[in-house]
């Protein structure tokens, strides 16, 4: 089963996920989570620009290009929305897997309810924590429910 982590960048929920899925026959994938590659890939690859706003264009598009892919092949995408910061990004992907017919699983805390309800209306399951991801992956896997 290969699932894709998309969203906040800033915390260590993709390793706890990864890390709680040992065994489970399971791929992951991710965005490049060091910002300041992600955000420069397209200038150190293609060339300088002076403009930040082709700066940022390049880096985008190059973003795209390894976002569409990894979701594409995934079976399933996580999307987590953090507490501190806006993750733009993190809604279009889930819209874009949920345009795709993925199994979209999206995650975060309660007081983004509101604000994300028609994201999570196209979710599958809405979660808090990573340790519910995990468990939506062992029961999909292997239909087992937790201890």
């Amino acid at each position: 089963m290969k699932v894709y982590l998309s969203g906040e960048i800033h915390t260590d929920w993709r390793d706890q996920i990864v890390e709680d899925a040992a065994g489970l026959d399971v791929t992951f994938s991710a965005p490049v989570t060091d910002h300041d590659a992600s955000d420069d890939c397209g200038v150190a690859i293609m060339g300088a620009e002076d403009s930040k706003f082709w700066h940022d264009h390049k880096g985008a598009k190059l973003n795209a290009i390894r976002t569409r892919k990894a979701i594409t092949d995934a079976d399933i995408v996580v999307v987590r929305f953090g507490e501190k910061y806006k993750q733009w990004n993190a809604a279009f992907d889930a819209g874009f897997a949920a345009a795709l017919g993925k199994s979209l699983i999206v995650m975060h805390g309660a007081e983004h309810q509101h604000p994300l309800k028609e994201v999570d209306a196209a979710a599958l399951a809405v979660v808090e924590t990573p340790q519910q991801v995990v468990e939506i992956l062992r029961y999909v896997r292997d239909g087992t429910l937790p201890a």
